[in-house]
């Protein structure tokens, strides 16, 4: 996808430290599919609602094929 948004449901949230800076793995699955594959999102700390949850519905932002931004 070149840019655009897509929906999903959060399964699991990493934090990850690279050389000290926080990003977040979002493991997130269509909620159209049920039996689709589990998928994968590094972003920042920032571009995450900070309460975000496994079980919350959001809308994922993608620019040239990667996630930007997390929204509710």
């Amino acid at each position: 996808m070149l840019k655009g948004t897509r929906s999903g449901i959060v399964t699991r949230i990493q934090p990850v430290s690279i050389h000290g800076q926080i990003s977040l793995d979002v493991f997130w699955m269509d909620p159209d599919d049920p039996d689709s594959e589990l998928r994968h999102a590094r972003v920042g700390n920032e571009s995450v609602p900070h309460d975000l949850a496994p079980g919350d519905r959001v809308t994922l932002h993608y620019l040239l094929g990667s996630v930007t931004r997390i929204e509710r």
